[in-house]
Parts: C-alpha cells; structure tokens; sequence
C-alpha cells in the first residue's frame, strides 16, 4: 500500500533535490517531458543516465550514476520494473528520503526494503500527474 494523498503533497512539497533515472534527451519520452516539469516546480533535479552522460536535458548536465547526483531526497526512476530494485538499493545506501517508481514501474520486494530502511515510497505513478490531480500551489522559496 502506497501513500495516501495527504503524504503525497506532503512528499512533493517537502522533496528539493531530486535524481531522474533514466532521463531522457528525447522530447518524444516521457522522462524528458517529466525532468522539465520538475524544473518548472523549481526542483533541483539531476538527469541520471549512462548513456547520456556529459550531455544536457532541459540545461542540467546529465550525471552517468546515482551517486553522481547525490545528495539527495528522491530518486524518480524511469527504467523497468527488472533493473528498478537495483536503483532502489542504491538511493537506501546514498540515504535518499524517498523512492519514486514511475508508472508501469514496479518492484514490489524493493519497495519493502526501502520502506524498512525508512523511506517513503512511491510506485506506479508520476509525480507530475499527481502534483496536478492534488492541484498543488506552485512552490514558494525555490
């Protein structure tokens, strides 16, 4: 079981720096449209992809690992459900505050281990739907 909508505001309300695994430099995908949008809120948000890594989405230079764009307080991750737990480990051992699986991403054995290392959890969704279904207020002092 998820947050429920109060901890989800909370979470994004709260949240300042934020890692995009898997973000890409294609406008055409929804990583791309999503690390803009975080931008917009006036998240610092860090592009994470080897692939892409030395390159620039939306002006922030792409980092090649999680670790490169620590510290942080959520990793949002764009990459299958398979390769998803991986991630999550590694945002518990960088101390990350919370773990945003994208939609159609789930990892529910990952998920457990993150939630007893104390983090919030977040799977099957996208914080930018959410932000506009919970018609949060643009973010003030950012």
């Amino acid at each position: 079981m998820g947050p429920d909508d109060s901890a989800i505001r909370d979470l994004l309300l709260a949240t300042r720096r934020i890692a995009v695994v898997g973000a890409s430099d294609r406008p055409d995908r929804a990583s791309h449209g999503v690390f803009g949008f975080l931008l917009e809120r006036g998240y610092d948000a860090v592009p994470v992809n080897p692939v892409l890594a030395g390159r620039t989405v939306h002006g922030r230079t792409v980092v090649a690992g999680l670790a490169e764009a620590a510290p942080l307080d959520m990793v949002d991750v764009f990459r299958r459900s398979a390769e998803a737990g991986a991630v999550v480990d590694e945002a518990v051992r960088l101390g990350a505050k919370s773990v945003w699986l994208q939609l159609g991403v789930v990892d529910e054995a990952a998920a457990v281990r993150a939630r007893a290392a104390g983090l919030v959890v977040v799977v099957d969704r996208c914080p930018a739907i959410e932000w506009r279904r919970l018609g949060l207020p643009p973010r003030i002092g950012h």
